[in-house]
């Protein structure tokens, strides 16, 4: 069973990907196999263009985790959309040097429950699993995604409301 790890950037999802890897779960990163699929850059929102649709058809099922911004987006058995706090996830971001532009983004991104949204466009409810990290350590996020993909730990969403953290502007 392929189970994806999706997510605003900045959630968790490597770092969990990473613990998972450690304990002998198969993990593929989709930064290590995208570049045959990238299309060029999109200077308006600093981002590769990806071909989803493509990567999707040629990507080989396995066993394992596979993590990455767009996971939802290829074809998984089931998948985890990993959330934080928006006001974590913008001191995540600053930290890692991203753009106020883009921090901002983010952050309201993951408020409007954006990558949640096309999860559940593309999957159904009993392979969908929601998982708050903040305030998680990595390995508390493993272990409830290693319940998750065995079945141990009910699929479950929905129940997470930032939309108060939405930044308006004038």
């Amino acid at each position: 069973m392929m189970c994806g790890i999706t997510g605003t950037p900045g959630t968790g999802k490597s770092t969990v990907a990473d613990e998972l890897a450690r304990r002998g779960h198969k993990v593929v990163h989709i930064s290590d196999i995208v570049q045959p699929y990238a299309l060029g850059k999109d200077p308006d929102r600093d981002t590769q263009v990806i071909d989803t649709d493509r990567m999707a058809d040629e990507l080989v099922p396995f066993d394992g985790f596979i993590e990455g911004h767009f996971a939802h987006l290829l074809p998984c058995d089931r998948i985890v959309v990993l959330r934080l706090r928006p006001d974590e996830l913008e001191k995540r971001l600053a930290a890692r040097g991203y753009a106020p532009e883009k921090i901002g983004e983010n952050r309201d991104a993951e408020a409007l429950d954006v990558c949640l949204i096309e999860t559940v466009d593309e999957y159904e409810p009993g392979e969908i699993f929601e998982l708050d990290t903040t305030g998680m350590t990595p390995a508390a996020c493993a272990d409830a995604i290693g319940q998750f993909y065995e079945g141990k730990t009910p699929a479950s969403f929905g129940n997470i409301d930032w939309s108060a953290f939405v930044e308006v502007t004038p």
